[in-house]
């Protein structure tokens, strides 16, 4: 009975010690962030930027909270500011961290929000850079990093997952492809298997569709897009792929720009257009797919019949889709800032995987982290093979030049110039 006795507590004692080692795991705290600062810090961090509301950041705001609860963060807007932030960081109220651009850098009207901004590749800083993307980073010629991207953008086409798969169509990932689907949608009774917004040349139908194709064309020519960016009176003729290639795609009949023309904006009403249900493919940029989820409800014709939707590349070339690479918004940390230590250590905390992720997520954005496969809306940009994605930082293109293409394919596509006229025109052309 002793032996018995024994033995019975022995397997109570074992359980009870397991239970308890079970219990101890689950209580462990997740690897992740951990604060390098006193937790009782009480301060006030201003983010600034040109957003009417940020509340993904806000939302970013609460979770670091939970690590600080006396330290006070808001976001606040700044009108007119790409022209006006200059004068913000020279002022008394400054912000402890804005938004800037890559296209502001090497600009003398926008120096002031370069020379305001932290190195943010000092390794004393801590920030988890390997997380994102390097082909989206700001390339400086002192090897600083005055920002860092905290989304991404890129150009493609909405899709109707759920019309492909009712006509049993695949996804186009080349030209050929992508010309036989318009062809088949056609057959099948879809009057527009392809729109987009072409009113105005800003990020148009044309543009949308042209310079992923173009960098694909300069990628591995440094002196053309040496002279390209010196807007040399000859580096027109390196538009000319490009520009053939965009009457052919409209020749192939894959999209009726009078029909497009009835799109009044690039962004509400070409996700409303959409949302009708009868476009398979509709050209935009992440820029407009964030706005999509809110625009759901505000649709009667999703509410009435909804359907699965992602964003792909546009396959403008035979040899695959591109996935054009760039950085949307950016962050720097002002290095004049009276609360120098919380802002980096804010900044800290957002730029990793998980919060960048999940901010991104928030805003409806492309993540500028390395893995896009938790957002199903831009994973199909996540499968792109390395050698298919393309980045302006990285070829070296500059915004300045870019104009002049833009300008030229959506002078060419709507029939304003002839492929030579646009050609010529090459320097000419202003914003």
């Amino acid at each position: 009975m002793k032996k018995i006795v024994y033995m019975l507590l022995a397997v109570v004692m074992i359980l009870g010690l397991s239970a308890c080692g079970s219990e101890q795991q689950e209580a462990a705290p997740e690897e992740g962030f951990s604060p390098s600062l006193d937790t009782s810090t009480e301060c006030q961090i201003t983010v600034a930027g040109g957003y009417d509301n940020f509340e993904a950041l806000e939302a970013e705001f609460d979770s670091f909270n939970e690590y600080y609860p006396n330290v006070e963060l808001m976001f606040t807007k700044v009108d007119d500011y790409n022209n006006m932030i200059g004068m913000v960081l020279d002022g008394n109220d400054a912000p402890d961290i804005y938004v800037n651009y890559s296209w502001m850098y090497g600009r003398e009207q926008y120096q002031s929000s370069i020379d305001h901004a932290e190195n943010l590749a000092d390794p004393a800083l801590g920030l988890d850079l390997d997380c994102i993307r390097s082909n989206i980073m700001l390339n400086t010629s002192d090897d600083t990093l005055p920002m860092v991207p905290v989304f991404a953008n890129t150009y493609g086409m909405l899709v109707n997952s759920s019309l492909f798969e009712k006509e049993g169509l695949s996804i186009p990932t080349t030209y050929e492809e992508l010309v036989e689907v318009c062809k088949v949608f056609r057959e099948k009774g879809y009057e527009n298997p392809m729109m987009g917004y072409s009113k105005e040349e800003t990020t148009s139908l044309f543009t949308l569709s042209a310079y992923p194709f173009f960098c694909e064309t300069m990628a591995d020519d440094a002196e053309a897009v040496n002279k390209f960016n010196a807007l040399d009176s000859s580096a027109g003729e390196y538009m000319r792929p490009t520009l053939e290639k965009e009457m052919q795609f409209l020749s192939d009949g894959c999209v009726n720009l009078d029909a497009c023309a009835e799109i009044e904006d690039n962004y509400e009403a070409v996700i409303l257009r959409f949302f009708e249900g009868d476009v398979p493919m509709m050209f935009c940029s992440g820029d407009t797919v964030s706005g999509t989820k809110k625009r759901e409800s505000q649709s009667e014709a999703f509410i009435a019949n909804p359907f699965e939707y992602a964003f792909v590349p546009v396959p403008m070339s035979d040899e695959g889709t591109t996935f054009l690479d760039m950085p949307n918004l950016q962050f720097s940390v002002n290095k004049d800032s009276a609360n120098l230590d919380m802002a980096n250590e804010f900044m800290r905390f957002l730029i990793t995987p998980q919060e960048l992720n999940e901010m991104a997520q928030n805003k409806g954005l492309m993540s500028p982290t390395k893995d896009l496969s938790f957002n199903s809306v831009y994973a199909a940009f996540g499968d792109v093979p390395e050698s298919r994605v393309l980045s302006p930082e990285v070829i070296g293109l500059t915004d300045d030049a870019v104009i002049q293409l833009r300008q030229a394919v959506y002078a060419v596509g709507t029939g304003e110039m002839t492929i030579d006229e646009a050609i010529d025109s090459f320097g000419t052309f202003t914003e």
